[in-house]
Parts: C-alpha cells; sequence; structure tokens
C-alpha cells in the first residue's frame, strides 16, 4: 500500500432548474482536497481541516470527509488505520456542493492509499453514506463531483447512474453571495405537496432538457431550465435572487437557477457571454445588499481525481 495519498473533488451544480436532486455537474474549481495517510492505529481520524474557520466536525463520525473513508474502507474489506487532512477549498453551505467534495476527495485519496480496489461509481455508495449523515440522502452532488460531467441519478436505491452529454461549446457561471444557506433549512422550506400541474410542467421541462443536451439545441435548453416547483421556494430565502436570475437571462443567458440548496446562483450560456452574464448577476446581488465571488468556465469538468 502506498503510505500518503492527495486527492481533489470539485465543485458541483446540483438540479440545473427541473432536475431537483437527479442532475449534478462538475465545475473545474473550486474544490476540496484530502491527504489520506496510512496509520498505525485502527480506524479513520481526522487530524487537521483547514480553511473551515473551526466550524467543521473533527470527528470522523461526524465529518462526510472520515464517514466516507471509513465506507470506502469497509467495502472494500480493507482493515488499516487512516488519517486525513481535510483542506476546505470553498464556503460552507454555499450550494456547490461542499459537503460531497469533502466526501469525494476522501473517498478517492483513501481508494488510491489501499491499491484502488473499488471503481469510481462503486465509490459513491459510500459518499451517499457520508451525505446522508449531514443533508439527506442523495446522490446528484456526490455522482458529479466523482464522475465528474454531468450525471442523471435515475435511482439511488438501487443506485443507476446515467452520465449526460455536455456541449462542447456551453459555458457556465456561479455566483456565491457572502451569505449562508444550512442545506438542511433550504430543504425544510420545500413544499409537502407538490400540484399535479406543476409536477407534469417539470417532467416535460427535464424531458427537454435532457434531449436538448443530446442534441446541442440550446433555444431548447433555455425553454427547459425552468423549474416551477423548488426554485420559488428557495428564491425566498436568498436575497435578491429572483433579481439575480432576471439578470443573468436579459443579458443573454440560455437559463439561470439556484445552485443546489442555493445561495449560489448558476447560469449557463455561450462561453463568450459568460463574464459580461456574470458581470450582470454580481451587480443584482449587489443591489441586494450582497458581495458575491464568481467562478466562469466550460461546463461540465473532471471528476475527483489523485493530485
Amino acid at each position: 500500500m502506498t503510505k500518503q495519498v492527495e486527492a481533489f473533488a470539485p465543485a458541483t451544480v446540483a438540479n440545473l432548474g427541473p432536475g431537483f436532486d437527479v442532475l449534478g455537474m462538475a465545475l473545474a474549481a473550486p474544490g476540496d482536497r484530502v491527504v489520506a495517510r496510512l496509520a498505525t492505529d485502527g480506524g479513520v481520524r481526522i487530524v487537521e481541516i483547514h480553511g473551515d474557520a473551526g466550524a467543521l466536525p473533527r470527528e470522523a463520525t461526524a465529518n462526510t470527509a472520515g464517514i466516507a473513508a471509513a465506507g470506502v474502507l469497509r467495502r472494500a474489506g480493507v482493515d488499516t488505520g487512516v488519517e486525513l487532512e481535510l483542506t476546505k477549498g470553498m464556503p460552507l453551505g454555499s450550494g456547490l456542493g461542499s459537503s460531497a467534495a469533502s466526501a469525494a476527495a476522501a473517498a478517492v485519496a483513501v481508494n488510491q492509499l489501499i491499491d484502488s480496489p473499488l471503481s469510481a461509481r462503486e465509490l459513491v455508495e459510500p459518499c451517499m453514506e457520508a451525505e446522508a449523515a449531514v443533508s439527506g440522502r442523495h446522490a446528484d452532488n456526490v455522482a458529479a463531483a466523482l464522475l465528474g460531467g454531468l450525471v442523471f441519478v435515475r435511482s439511488t436505491d438501487p443506485l443507476d447512474l446515467l452520465e449526460l452529454p455536455v456541449p462542447a461549446a456551453l459555458g457556465i457561471t456561479v455566483i456565491t453571495p457572502a451569505f449562508e444557506l444550512p442545506t438542511r433549512k433550504a430543504r425544510e422550506a420545500l413544499p409537502d405537496r407538490v400540484p399535479l400541474q406543476g409536477m407534469v410542467r417539470n417532467a416535460a421541462n427535464l424531458g427537454g432538457l435532457v434531449h436538448a443536451l443530446h442534441t446541442n439545441d440550446f433555444p431548447l435548453l433555455a425553454r427547459c431550465m425552468e423549474d416551477p416547483i423548488v426554485t420559488p421556494a428557495r428564491a425566498e430565502l436568498i436575497p435578491g435572487c429572483a433579481q439575480v436570475i432576471r439578470a443573468a437571462l436579459e443579458t443573454g443567458a440560455y437559463g439561470s437557477s439556484i445552485s443546489g440548496a442555493g445561495p449560489s446562483v448558476f447560469a449557463l450560456g455561450d462561453p463568450d457571454d459568460m463574464s459580461r452574464i456574470a458581470g450582470a448577476m454580481q451587480d443584482a446581488f449587489r443591489e441586494a445588499g450582497l458581495a458575491s465571488s464568481c467562478v466562469s468556465g466550460i461546463a461540465g469538468c473532471p471528476g475527483a481525481r489523485v493530485v
């Protein structure tokens, strides 16, 4: 076995409008890094966390990195001690899959540490276990963080993942305001019941979005980014959210919505237009009293990897 491995896992944008809990896309940056080392003591131990200002638990059983690492060892049938050092590269509660990135980076690092007995897809389950401990059992963020690109989660039980094509000429920008929105609070805001008309509309948009990705049909993509159910409920929790989305669309974005649970807001569009779109979105957040940061690039980037 290797004595030390470092891995990186990217931030992710989940839902992409109508794909609540079923769509996740990997970004180039930001992301988390985990260094995994063999240890003489048994079990998993987190020895240090950087970049979280002391907010995350150091107990391995309460941290997604530690839970995912233990899950990998268990699935691989390997009984060894592991120490983890986690470096957070994104703000907590940002809607960029922060907890998923920690889990994915830890899973990849530990898997490599024990000579890679598990495939990338086999690492999804232990990362889902980690997510379940902090934000609910779902695979959209962890699957995208591990596999990269754009992932469709058809089912979590049993796990059934589809990797969707991402048009080469598709750009993305993600604007993250200086405002924390815990995932649990964002989930609590969702309606318990969905009107039949809203369900049908959302299903139609999701089907059209998948078809648009396969055919590079950007006008269709633009028509299908609408989400009548989840986005309106969560937008109320984010100052200026509706104005930010409107600014993106008025500046030429194909579509714009909340990234994951929020408060980050993303937009898809022509790569040449992303700088202008991002500027308009940041201006809208500024008018709502929030400073923000921006990440722009090509949509659908590589997933977690050893560095």
